[in-house]
This record gives structure tokens, C-alpha cells and sequence, in this order.
């Protein structure tokens, strides 16, 4: 049962990023399998920031 929980909070949160991001799903799901690192212009890029602040 929890391990059913998990991927469902899983799966509405790539819906989310998807959502405010404009990645697609399946870029997404896989970003998100492990720890993916990112620098502040790739979260940029990526969709996760608006600004960087220096």
C-alpha cells in the first residue's frame, strides 16, 4: 500500500512540474527517477526558476 502511495504522489507530481515546467512527461519521469543535479542556468532553462539572483 504505501509503496502504491508513493508512485501515485509520484506520478501527480511530474503532473505538476509538467504542468508549470513545459517538460514533457516522459523527460520528467526520467529527470526525476534519481537525483538529477542542475546548475541555476539549467534550472532556467528548464523551466524551475523564473530569475537568478547574483
Amino acid at each position: 500500500i504505501q509503496a502504491e502511495e508513493i508512485v501515485r504522489i509520484k506520478k501527480k507530481m511530474n503532473e505538476l512540474y509538467a504542468k508549470h515546467t513545459g517538460q514533457p512527461i516522459e523527460r520528467l519521469t526520467k529527470d526525476t527517477d534519481r537525483d538529477f543535479y542542475m546548475s541555476a542556468e539549467e534550472a532556467k532553462e528548464y523551466g524551475l526558476i523564473d530569475t537568478i539572483l547574483t
